[in-house]
């Protein structure tokens, strides 16, 4: 159970946002009487509120938080398991400190405190992305070195989105930089391991 942890939390966060998405009433960016929840007009944040967008009263929030929650649970989860993994020390206390962080962050998007836990969120992930990104460039695992420049890539081009209020193709991109992250997290999980991280060591190629 424990070696499968973070991949049981992400399917688990799947299984709830999306039921939630599924009872969502409706209402969107450019039509507020539209039924029901539409991807690529919504926004995950829709599903957390008391009222849907088109007024009505929003059963989908109790299932939207509680994916949320295991969201949070496994991002966390797996920066904290990246931490063990590295040889480095610092790089490892950093890994350590961003899990516990997303674990909380990540779970307080959900609240009234969205905007700045966002922000707080993307921070912290994104600073722990790039303490993986700089180790694994060091390796031989190639795959990853391309996967985690390009996560990052769609990772700042969202938030660029979302700086300058680009909302409907950030609807979109908010998915897609969800499910890259989601990928990418689980590669680590099951195709990496200390070994791969350790200076001067044959490591493996994916």
């Amino acid at each position: 159970m424990k070696k499968h942890l973070v991949l049981l939390c992400l399917v688990l966060s799947v299984g709830f946002i999306c039921t939630g998405a599924y009872v969502y009433p409706g209402g969107s960016l450019y039509d507020k009487n539209s039924v029901g929840f539409d991807w690529t007009q919504n926004f995950i944040s829709n599903l957390f509120q008391p009222k849907a967008l088109n007024g009505a009263d929003n059963p989908s929030r109790v299932w939207a938080t509680i994916g949320m929650a295991f969201n949070s649970l496994g991002f966390g989860l797996f920066f904290i398991n990246m931490a063990k993994k590295m040889s480095n020390k610092h790089a490892s206390l950093v890994l350590t400190i961003v899990g516990f962080s997303d674990i909380l962050f990540n779970f307080l998007i959900a609240t009234p405190l969205h905007d700045i836990m966002v922000t707080l969120s993307s921070t912290s992930s994104l600073l722990g992305l790039f303490y993986i990104t700089v180790f694994t460039l060091k390796t031989k695992l190639h795959f990853f070195k391309i996967s985690c420049i390009l996560c990052m890539g769609i990772f700042y081009y969202s938030l660029f989105l979302y700086g300058f209020g680009d909302w409907g193709l950030l609807a979109i991109m908010q998915k897609v930089t969800l499910i890259c992250s989601m990928l990418l997290v689980l590669g680590f999980e099951y195709f990496t391991d200390k070994e791969d991280f350790r200076p001067n060591s044959e490591v493996k190629k994916l």
